[in-house]
């Protein structure tokens, strides 16, 4: 399965969000969920994060934690 355009991925995440009470390992939801993830990082991709900005998150977490 290939996700070509965002009509394709927001249908294909319609369908998953049905799927979600199906049988865990069920095919079509394994299917699904590899097409969108690659479509996700093919347009939306995530840069890791600076030094800074990890030590940043690091000590918020921190700080909840207390």
């Amino acid at each position: 399965m290939h996700i070509s355009t965002l009509a394709e991925y927001d249908a294909a995440m319609a369908r998953l969000d049905a799927l979600m009470d199906a049988p865990e390992g069920t095919e079509e939801i394994d299917a699904l969920a590899d097409a969108l993830a690659e479509y996700e990082a093919e347009h939306y991709p995530i840069d890791p994060p600076t030094p800074a900005a990890a030590a940043e998150f690091r000590r918020e977490q921190e700080e909840d934690g207390e």
